[in-house]
């Protein structure tokens, strides 16, 4: 028997965005990943009450976006129940009403920003947490690396975000950036995909998390500035945030494979 030897790298399956021969095509990839998105935050606790959105820019009608309807539990979210909004925040396909909360912040940053497909805004416990004091995430972990000077804080709250002014004012300070912390209020992220942008969300969650449990334990040690600017060259990109969505994905449509119908 021959000694057994390493398999060719080009016969080894690694998992990559994939390509898409239609809009009809790309069209149906997004809404499936923003129905999982959503299962998977319900799974984490993001919802309360009908506050908290995911947007996915359509491949073809680029000024319109696909979002959850406003009132519907995300965990029952399905492909099929997404809606379709256009720039004026009017309902162009589905059989819901829209949160106008939503439309208001993310038509203005999908304005703002044509190189985002998705965006991702809840109410989750930790971001709200770190949003009260009004300050950004530090450099303690690898993880947190990831947004090292590539995330802002929005440090004012004017209220409840239903006007286009407000929506233009977070989009502004969002800037190139890939998360802004709006102060009093919650996290924002956003991504070349729908799985990059829920990626960022849950990434920031967990690091909100842990800096406040080390700030309550003691003085953090925070990374050096070389370090974390190299930390996030490594992990920071979009790319980097699909693949390591890609277990979430699986698991959760294995699980609900409902959500894709």
């Amino acid at each position: 028997m021959p000694e057994p030897g390493p398999i060719p790298t080009e016969r080894l399956h690694f998992a990559t965005p994939p390509r898409h021969g239609s809009p009809a095509e790309e069209r149906r990839h997004r809404k499936e990943r923003l129905a999982a998105a959503l299962r998977l935050f319900a799974r984490r606790g993001f919802e309360e009450g009908v506050a908290g959105h995911v947007t996915a820019r359509d491949p073809e009608f680029t000024e319109c976006c696909w979002v959850n309807p406003f009132g519907m539990p995300f965990g029952h979210v399905s492909a099929s129940d997404l809606l379709l909004v256009n720039g004026e925040g009017q309902v162009v396909e589905g059989r819901h009403h829209v949160n106008q909360a939503a439309f208001a912040v993310h038509s203005q940053v999908h304005r703002a920003r044509p190189d985002v497909v998705a965006v991702a805004h809840c109410h989750s416990t930790y971001g709200r947490a770190l949003a009260a004091l009004g300050e950004p995430l530090e450099p303690i972990t690898q993880e947190a690396c990831a947004f090292y000077e590539d995330h802002t804080v929005l440090d004012t709250y004017t209220g409840v975000t239903v006007n286009e002014e407000e929506g233009h004012r977070i989009a502004a300070t969002l800037g190139p950036h890939k998360a802004v912390v709006l102060r009093n209020h919650g996290l924002l992220t956003v991504g070349d995909s729908v799985d990059a942008a829920a990626w960022w969300f849950l990434q920031m969650e967990r690091s909100c998390e842990i800096q406040l449990t080390a700030r309550a334990a003691g003085k953090p040690v925070l990374i050096g500035h070389a370090s974390a600017i190299a930390t996030r060259e490594q992990l920071g990109a979009d790319l980097v945030a699909w693949i390591n969505y890609q277990p979430l994905y699986t698991t959760i449509t294995r699980d609900e494979p409902d959500l894709l119908s």
